[in-house]
């Protein structure tokens, strides 16, 4: 019960941050470049970091907090 809980709060946040980064790339410009490459590089350490904490016998549990924790960040970075 407790991963489904972790798992939607994770998507109502990334909801969130993928409108805000829309937004942002929408503006155009060096900004919109510099999320672009932040977004993708992002999800490739984002993979490792998943595939880590599954390798060395985390649960979904913690592969979600770890997922959760970094999309609360670029919440807070991109509401500045």
């Amino acid at each position: 019960m407790k991963l489904a809980l972790t798992s939607a709060q994770a998507w109502q946040e990334a909801q969130v941050v993928m409108t805000l980064r829309m937004m942002r790339l929408a503006g155009g410009g060096a900004v919109a470049q510099t999320e672009a490459t932040r977004m993708v590089a992002e999800k490739g350490m984002a993979l490792m970091e998943a595939a880590t904490t599954v390798a060395m016998g985390g649960s979904a549990e913690k592969v979600v907090r770890g997922y959760r924790s970094r999309v609360r960040a670029n919440k807070r970075r991109l509401i500045r």
